[in-house]
């Protein structure tokens, strides 16, 4: 929910611009709004006369920092380059691609661009428009641009970092030169970030021309506010921990509950909440057994010291397979099927290794030796796992929920959990606490005129945003109409929070709501099967202004739900295919399409 704003007196400042600046706030996090606050606090403190020069360069002359984030570590880099820029005295400003008006790279003289990669080889939706623009032949000569790109992305996948690599090579073909060798991080960038962001300081500094002996910095914010973070994140307590699904289901989907320390973690609809877990104690017993060790070995790296065991419960990533690892392992195996899938133009064969394989079943179903030393340096750092919010604060108060589908799929007889999921269906129990922190998810907001209808399409947890979203929108009085798409495979077993969803159409909050059971009937039936036979209303909708949220499966419901507004548009309207695409484009720049998908 919006954060409470102090109310001026209009002789101090004029209506209009008080507006302005609500629209400015709007949707910040509370680590931005306190900085902003700091900003102001030191603007006021500085008398106006007596200010001491400051040798800057010239408007024109400053570093433009892009970050297309999907998890929050794009950003947080982007936002400390910014903070390191200003501390030097350079002229620099930090934005969103999605937010970046792209006729301005004609005249950008700087630009340094954290990008990550979703799912595999995928752009973040917010830097859809970026590529399209630098992609087309709307695209200017870049010759006056010195550039650098920071690529984040998961070796789980193939494509690693792909779409980093694209815009490299995108901006070097048009002319703009290189200023930075281009970084590659995966997972926890923190790592490689460190020596990369300080010569990109550096280098930016030498571009600008710009005297660090001459140049007074100006410091923002003298006591910025202590949020949870990935690094610091804000323990709580489990209030409760239920499934939501019944007998017969095909995977456990549980409702979490979470007590948040009053004004400790505040969020909005749409936000993230990521969540350290702990690995599976079966799945770190079997690592142990499998390199013929004993979990008690010390290891160090760095100037830590820590058992095997604490290495593989806490620290390292042993549910998902990357190819680092994989690369590492075929080596020492001389495994000719794991060899084979590592070669060029085997893309597929890789994707299925990968996608389908934990580090344990490797080192079962092909032997190597490993030193409990190496085998952690060369597993990845755990990361947190994110999970869409599913209720609103201003709902639920001192509370966040979860929605959490718990993996376990097995193989070779043997189940394997999820490292968050296991984690929490396993030991967050009523009682225990849980390491949080919230990503915020600007690009998934609600409308912030709450009359505008709202089109909600969520299949499985992929619902889970739109209960924060109802909730929310129900301690609105006059608020606009709101449509709901829900899909799951079977009625009986995983409506999820059905009466919750009749109760909110019985009030009057949820003014519609269509269901699709994949496999309650001989034919298979998906949400976009339910938007297309309500194509005619879908497009009365749309027409009327209202706005579309998608959040869930990134590889086959969200594209498949593209195409199905793609044709109603084009049918309901009288467009051609391509017409409609672009129409849809449309509502994405006007933020009426977006989308959280993974």
């Amino acid at each position: 929910m919006s954060s409470p704003r102090p109310v001026q007196p209009p002789s101090l400042i004029a209506p209009e611009r008080l507006e302005a600046l609500d629209q400015l706030l709007d949707g910040l996090d509370a680590t931005s709004l306190g900085f902003i606050a700091g900003y102001v606090t030191a603007r006021a403190r500085t008398p106006v006369a007596s200010a001491e020069p400051v040798a800057r360069a010239s408007p024109q002359r400053r570093v433009t920092v892009l970050y297309a984030s999907q998890t929050g570590n794009g950003r947080r880099l982007a936002e400390k380059l910014g903070r390191q820029a200003e501390d030097a005295g350079v002229p620099a400003r930090v934005l969103s691609t999605a937010d970046y008006p792209v006729r301005e790279l004609s005249t950008e003289q700087v630009l340094i661009l954290f990008i990550s990669t979703h799912g595999d080889g995928d752009p973040p939706d917010d830097a859809r428009g970026l590529l399209d623009f630098l992609t087309s032949r709307r695209a200017p000569r870049l010759d006056q641009l010195a550039y650098g790109v920071f690529a984040l992305g998961d070796s789980s996948y193939p494509k690693f970092c792909e779409t980093g690599r694209v815009v490299d090579a995108r901006l070097a073909e048009l002319g703009a030169r290189k200023l930075l060798v281009r970084a590659e991080a995966d997972g926890e960038p923190q790592s490689v970030a460190s020596d990369w962001l300080a010569d990109a300081l550096a280098k930016c500094r030498s571009e600008l021309g710009t005297d660090a002996a001459t140049t007074r910095p100006l410091r923002l914010v003298t006591n910025p506010p202590s949020l949870p973070t990935p690094d610091a994140p804000l323990e709580v307590e489990v209030l409760a921990n239920q499934p939501i699904t019944g007998r017969g289901a095909t995977r456990e989907v549980r409702h979490i509950e979470l007590a948040l320390p009053a004004g400790a973690l505040t969020y909005q609809p749409g936000d993230s909440l990521g969540v350290w877990p702990h690995n599976p104690p079966e799945t770190v017993s079997r690592i142990i057994a499998l390199i013929g060790a004993t979990g008690e070995e010390t290891i160090g790296i760095g100037d830590r010291q820590l058992s095997l065991s604490a290495w593989l419960s806490n620290e390292r990533e042993i549910t998902r397979l990357t190819r680092p690892f994989l690369e590492a392992h075929a080596r020492r195996s001389g495994t000719p099927s794991l060899l084979a899938a590592l070669q060029p133009g085997q893309t597929e064969r890789l994707r299925m290794l990968l996608t389908t394989m934990q580090v344990v079943d490797v080192l079962s179903e092909h032997p190597a030796n490993w030193a409990p030393q190496e085998l952690v340096e060369a597993l990845r750092p755990l990361s947190p796992r994110l999970y869409s919010i599913a209720s609103s604060q201003a709902s639920v108060g001192d509370e966040v929920h979860l929605t959490v589908a718990v993996l376990d799929e097995p193989r070779n007889g043997i189940v394997r959990p999820g490292a968050a999921s296991g984690f929490l269906a396993r030991d967050a129990v009523e009682g225990e606490r849980v390491r949080v922190y919230v990503e915020p998810n600007i690009r998934f907001r609600l409308p912030r005129d709450h009359q505008q209808d709202v089109i909600m399409i969520g299949p499985g947890t992929g619902v889970a945003p739109f209960r924060s979203f109802v909730q929310e929108r129900s301690q609105h009085s006059g608020a606009g109409r709101s449509w709901l798409f829900f899909g799951a495979r079977h009625f009986d077993s995983e409506f999820l929070y059905q009466i919750e969803w009749q109760e909110h159409l019985k009030r009057g909050h949820l003014t519609r709501m269509d269901v699709a059971f994949s496999r309650d009937q001989d034919n298979k039936i998906y949400v976009q099967h339910r938007l297309l036979e309500r194509a005619s209303e879908v497009w009365r909708w749309l027409n009327g202004g209202a706005a579309v949220y998608v959040c869930g499966d990134a590889e086959f419901m969200a594209p498949d739900v593209h195409s199905a507004l793609r044709t109603i548009v084009a049918t309901q309207s009288n467009r051609s295919e391509a017409q409609a695409e672009e129409y849809l484009s449309e509502m994405v720049s006007a933020k009426r399409y977006l989308r959280d998908v993974y």
